[in-house]
C-alpha cells in the first residue's frame, strides 16, 4: 500500500469519525429534545431509533480507529505481527455488535401497525448483511494468522541461515 493511499485513507477515516461525533453530540440530542416526530409514531420507537444510531456510530468509530491503527502498521511494515490481532478482533466484535443492535432495532419496530412490515424486513436484512461482514472479517483474520505464521517462520529460517553462514 502506497504512502499516499494510507494518508488518503486516514483523511477519510478522520472525516468519518468527526462526522459521527458531530451527529452523536449535536444531532441526536437535538432530535431527542425536539419531541415526537411523525415517524416512527410512538415515543418508545423514536428513542429506540435514536439510541440505535448513537450506538451504531460508536461501533463504527471504534472500527475506524482500528483500521487507522492497522493502516499505520501497514505503513511501518509491522502488520504481520501478533499485535495486529487485537485490532482485527475489535473490528469483529464491533461489527457483530452492530449486527445484533440492528436486529434488536427490527424487533423493536416490529410490533404494531405503525411501521410497515417491509421496513422491518429491510432492517432484518441489514442485520443479516452486517453479520455477513463480521464473518468476512473473521476469514480475513484467519488469512492474517496464516501470513503472520509464515512471516515468523521466514524470520526463524533467516536467523538459522545467518548462524550457518
Amino acid at each position: 500500500m502506497g504512502r499516499a493511499t494510507i494518508h488518503l485513507l486516514k483523511i477519510v477515516l478522520a472525516a468519518a469519525i468527526l462526522g459521527g461525533l458531530f451527529v452523536q453530540c449535536f444531532m441526536i440530542p437535538l432530535a431527542i429534545a425536539d419531541g415526537p416526530t411523525p415517524a416512527p409514531p410512538n415515543e418508545y420507537q423514536r428513542i429506540s431509533v435514536l439510541l440505535y444510531l448513537g450506538l451504531l456510530l460508536l461501533a463504527l468509530q471504534i472500527c475506524a480507529l482500528c483500521v487507522w491503527r492497522l493502516a499505520s502498521m501497514v505503513h511501518k511494515r509491522t502488520v504481520f505481527s501478533p499485535a495486529a490481532f487485537k485490532f482485527v478482533n475489535t473490528i469483529i466484535g464491533c461489527v457483530g455488535f452492530a449486527a445484533l443492535l440492528t436486529l434488536a432495532l427490527g424487533v423493536t419496530l416490529a410490533p404494531g401497525e405503525a411501521v410497515p412490515p417491509g421496513i422491518v424486513l429491510l432492517v432484518g436484512g441489514l442485520a443479516l448483511a452486517m453479520g455477513g461482514v463480521a464473518l468476512i472479517v473473521v476469514i480475513l483474520r484467519l488469512l492474517l494468522k496464516q501470513a503472520t505464521d509464515t512471516e515468523l517462520e521466514a524470520t526463524h529460517l533467516r536467523d538459522e541461515l545467518g548462524e550457518v553462514i
